[in-house]
């Protein structure tokens, strides 16, 4: 019987610290590269992006950018603008980040911020509050 080769898959265990960090170098490439303006497209300049996080794929060659524009102002018009960027952007990051591919670049809004919000209000609900102030007496 012929040996077959072993592949450890790690689905559901999350990112690989590879992909991790070469998501930050990603996420810091593209964060400076809009801060100082870098791309020649007039709406991205006048726009201040966060560049909350970047997930890499597992063979590192598509990164999935969530961004969001400052204030929540315009998002769709933010994502058309970066998308019209791409090819720029990938440049700037490969010229930023040593890797064998340069990755592809895929942006999306960064809904987080809501997320955090919602959490906040339900936190601070009179129910939860009611919860908490009886698990304390």
């Amino acid at each position: 019987m012929a040996a077959m080769a072993r592949h450890t898959i790690n689905e559901g265990a999350g990112p690989s610290q590879r992909q991790l960090r070469v998501g930050e170098l990603v996420r810091r490439a593209l964060s400076d590269a809009l801060m100082r303006g870098d791309t020649h497209d007039p709406d991205l300049g006048r726009t201040s992006i966060t560049v909350g996080e970047v997930r890499m794929s597992p063979d590192l060659r598509h990164a999935t950018v969530f961004v969001m524009p400052l204030g929540g102002v315009d998002v769709e018009g933010v994502l058309a603008a970066l998308e019209r960027n791409r090819s720029e952007l990938r440049r700037l990051v490969t010229r930023a980040v040593t890797l064998k591919y340069s990755p592809d670049l895929r942006f999306r809004a960064d809904e987080s911020y809501d997320r955090m919000d919602e959490t906040r209000r339900l936190l601070s609900s009179d129910n939860v509050r009611r919860d908490l102030d009886d698990a304390e007496d």
